[in-house]
C-alpha cells in the first residue's frame, strides 16, 4: 500500500520554502531548517566557514544572548542540534507543542540578524571550540583521517567534494571578520533556507507562523552556481596508507558513483548492499563468517549532489591476516557481481531492507521532518518519502548488475588502508593526502548522519 503522509507547501514571497506535514500522534511539533550551504560551497583557502557558522549559530543574534537558543529552548523540554554536510547545513529542534512559535522566533532572529553578535570575540572563540572539536572527535580517534583520505583519493584536488567539512584550521585561522560575514551574507537567506514542520500543528497554523516570524526577512542569499561536470569513475586503481597506532588493520575501498536520486545511484547502492550493506552480503559473508579474514564488514552509499556520490566498503582485517588477501577477496566479489548479478533472494533481501529502515525512520518526526526538508531542499520533491520505496521497487537484477559493472569493479577503487604501526606512539602518523585539510571524519560507518560536523550544547 502506498504512504500517504499528507504534506503541504507554501512559498513566502522571500522566497523561504514552508513544508508541513501535519500528524497529532504527539504534541510536539519538530522545526526542522536546511540552508543551501555545505563544505562543497567553500573555495580553495576558505575551508571550514559552513561549519564554523553552525557554531557561530548558537552563540546568539541581534535579540538572543549567547547561548540563549540552547538554554531558552532546553528549558521548555526542547531536544535540539545542528549538523553540517557537504551539500548542507541543517538545524534542528523538536518543542512541545506549545513552544513551536517560539522556537521558530528564535530560529528568525538568527538566521536573519545573526551578524550583530558575530563580533572578533566571538569569531575567535568559536574557532578554539571547532579546533578542540577536532582534536577531541578526530585527531584522537583511531582511523579518525581514514574518510578525509578517502575524499582525497576519490575526488582530484579543487572538486567540491575533495576536502572534508571540517575544513583547515589554517584557514579557519586565516579568516577576518570580514570574510565571515560575507560567507553568511552569501548564503544565509530565506531564499536559500527550506523550513519544514512536522507534528501537532495545522498547515494553516505552519505557514501562518512561519510568515509571522520569517516574512519579514529580505531574499538576501546569493544566486547558487551550477553543479560542476559529472566524475567517472576511477579508471585505475588509487592508493593510499596511512600507518598508526590502531587497534587492528582496517580498509576503506571508495567509489565514485552516479549523483543521487537517480535510478542508476539508487542500482549502485543496491549493489553496495549486495556487496556489504547486510549481515548475509557476500563479503560479509565470506570474508567474516566463512573465511575468517576480517572481524566486521561495513557498505555505505551517500548520495551527493554536485555530480557525483559517495560508496564505500569498510573491513576491519582479523589479526594475523595480510590485508591484501582480505583486499583480494574483496576485488573478487566486486568481478562476481558484475560478471553474473544479484539472485532474487539477495535483491528482494536490500529492498525488505531499504524498506524496514525506511519505515523505521519515518515513525519518527523528527527524521521524517528532515527527510522532507532534505530532499525537498536538495531536490524540490518534499512528497518523497511518500513514493521512495515504489521508486527502489522498481530497481532490477540488469541494472544493479549494470551499476556493479560500471561502478564498482576493481579498476574503479580507491583504496586507504589505515595500518597497525607497532613502532608508532601513539597519534604519529606518515603523511596524507589530506593533512592540507587538517579534518577527517568520525569513526562510525553505520549511518551518514555520523559523519556530519555536528554542535552539541
Amino acid at each position: 500500500m502506498p504512504l500517504n503522509y499528507q504534506i503541504e507547501e507554501r512559498t513566502l514571497a522571500n522566497g523561504l520554502r514552508v513544508i508541513v506535514n501535519e500528524d497529532h500522534s504527539v504534541p510536539t511539533v519538530t522545526v526542522n531548517l536546511w540552508v543551501g550551504v555545505g563544505s562543497r560551497h567553500e573555495t580553495p583557502g576558505r575551508t571550514g566557514f559552513a561549519h564554523l557558522f553552525e557554531h557561530l549559530m548558537f552563540q546568539g543574534s541581534a535579540n538572543v544572548p549567547s547561548g540563549d537558543h540552547f538554554a531558552v529552548l532546553m528549558a521548555h523540554g526542547a531536544r535540539l542540534n545542528a549538523t553540517t554536510w557537504f551539500d548542507r547545513t541543517n538545524y534542528f529542534e523538536t518543542v512541545p507543542r506549545g513552544a513551536f512559535e517560539l522556537a521558530l522566533w528564535l530560529e528568525a532572529d538568527r538566521h536573519g540578524r545573526l551578524l550583530a553578535a558575530v563580533t572578533q570575540e566571538n569569531l575567535d572563540n568559536q574557532r578554539d571550540v571547532v579546533k578542540e572539536e577536532k582534536r577531541q572527535r578526530y585527531d584522537n580517534q583511531p582511523y579518525g583521517f581514514a574518510l578525509a583520505d578517502l575524499y582525497a583519493s576519490l575526488f582530484p584536488e579543487g572538486h567540491p567534494y575533495h576536502h572534508p567539512t571540517i575544513g583547515s584550521m589554517e584557514d579557519l585561522d586565516a579568516a577576518s571578520l570580514q570574510d565571515v560575514h560575507e560567507f553568511f551574507q552569501r548564503y544565509y537567506g530565506p531564499n536559500n533556507t527550506t523550513l519544514t514542520l512536522v507534528g501537532d500543528l495545522t498547515p494553516e497554523e505552519g505557514f501562518a507562523a512561519a510568515e509571522r516570524y520569517f516574512g519579514e526577512l529580505p531574499a538576501s542569499a546569493a544566486a547558487g552556481r551550477e553543479s560542476v561536470a559529472p566524475l567517472p569513475p576511477l579508471s585505475e586503481p588509487v592508493r593510499f596508507e596511512r600507518r598508526d597506532d590502531v587497534p587492528s588493520d582496517r580498509l576503506f575501498v571508495g567509489f565514485r558513483l552516479p549523483v543521487d536520486d537517480t535510478d542508476e545511484f539508487y542500482a549502485a547502492s543496491a549493489a553496495l548492499d549486495v556487496l556489504a550493506g547486510l549481515s548475509t552480503s557476500r563479503v560479509y559473508t565470506r570474508l567474516v563468517r566463512r573465511e575468517h579474514l576480517a572481524n566486521s564488514v561495513h557498505g555505505v552509499s551517500w548520495g551527493l549532489v554536485d555530480g557525483v556520490s559517495v560508496g564505500f566498503i569498510s573491513i576491519d582485517v582479523a589479526e594475523g591476516v595480510d590485508p591484501g588477501v582480505a583486499e583480494a577477496a574483496l576485488c573478487e566479489e566486486l568481478e562476481r557481481l558484475g560478471e553474473a548479478g544479484p539472485t532474487p533472494l539477495e535483491l528482494e533481501s536490500v529492498q525488505a531492507q531499504s524498506e524496514r529502515a525506511w519505515l523505521s525512520a519515518l515513525a519518527s518526526a523528527d527524521e521524517r521532518a528532515d527527510t522532507i526538508c532534505g530532499h525537498a531542499a536538495l531536490h524540490g520533491d518534499s512528497a518523497f518519502i511518500n513514493t521512495f520505496l515504489d521508486r527502489i521497487a522498481t530497481i532490477t537484477a540488469e541494472q544493479v548488475q549494470e551499476a556493479a559493472r560500471t561502478y564498482l569493479q576493481p579498476r574503479n577503487r580507491a583504496v586507504v588502508a589505515h595500518l597497525r604501526d607497532e613502532s608508532a606512539a601513539p597519534g604519529t602518523e606518515t603523511a596524507t593526502p589530506s593533512e592540507a585539510d587538517g579534518e577527517q571524519e568520525p569513526g562510525d560507518l553505520d549511518d551518514r548522519a555520523a559523519h556530519d560536523e555536528g554542535t552539541t550544547a
